[in-house]
This record gives C-alpha cells, sequence and structure tokens, in this order.
C-alpha cells in the first residue's frame, strides 16, 4: 500500500517569515516553487527524507487535554534535540517565543515549546536514553 510520507502541512499567514522562523530552528529551505496555485515552499531537517509544507492558511490552534495545564498543548511539528538545554537558551537567546520559561522534566525526558509567527505550536523533545 503506501511506503512513506511525503509532506506534512503547516499554515502560515507569510511564507517569508515562517522560512525565516524555521530555518532558524535548524530546518533547510528544500523546494521553493511557484505556480498557478501558489508558492510551493517546503523545509526538511538535513539527512531525512521528510518535508513540511508551508502553505498560506490559518494557522492550527490546539487545546490541552481535559486536567492538563495549559501550556501542555501539543505542537504541530514535535522536533528532537540531542542537547534541549543547549537548544533552548541558544533560541531564548534570539528571541524565540517559547511557552516554557525552561525546558520541563516529563517522563520520556525533556519538552520545551516554540511558537513560530503565526502562532503554531513547535514541541521540541529531548528524549531519555
Amino acid at each position: 500500500m503506501f511506503n512513506r510520507v511525503m509532506f506534512a502541512t503547516v499554515f502560515v499567514s507569510d511564507q517569508e517569515k515562517a522560512l525565516e522562523f524555521y530555518t532558524g530552528l535548524g530546518f533547510q529551505k528544500r523546494a521553493d516553487n511557484t505556480w498557478s496555485e501558489g508558492r510551493f515552499l517546503t523545509i526538511g531537517i538535513e539527512g531525512q527524507d521528510f518535508d513540511i509544507l508551508l502553505w498560506p492558511g490559518k494557522a492550527g490552534r490546539g487545546e490541552a487535554a481535559p486536567g492538563a495545564p495549559a501550556i501542555s498543548v501539543p505542537g504541530l511539528l514535535f522536533v528532537e534535540s540531542k542537547d534541549l538545554q543547549r537548544d533552548f537558551a541558544e533560541l531564548k537567546a534570539r528571541g524565540v517565543e517559547l511557552v516554557e520559561t525552561e525546558p520541563e522534566e516529563y517522563p520520556f525526558g525533556l519538552r520545551a515549546t516554540a511558537i513560530d509567527p503565526d502562532g503554531n505550536r513547535v514541541s521540541l523533545r529531548q528524549q531519555k536514553r
């Protein structure tokens, strides 16, 4: 049947601002083509065969699970870090909007949440090894 996921879509109001934000997180621009239906702009992480399409639209707005703190809303993207403390400090120094004041411990490792220019949540994770 199916053999891989080609793209996931993040809806953004300004593709250029979104591209700047996500490349600042370490993503690379992959495809950037304009055609009759608009600008087809994708990003991905080096060494991975999976792209994210930055497409014009309204940002998704998730909600926390019943009984969970409001800040525990999962992001549209989950991005893994080998050193979340270091990466968090770098993002904070660059002025990236972060939900937490410091990465939080949770049963599987560390977590934090970045907010893109449209309010999309990006879940930053470091797994316990």
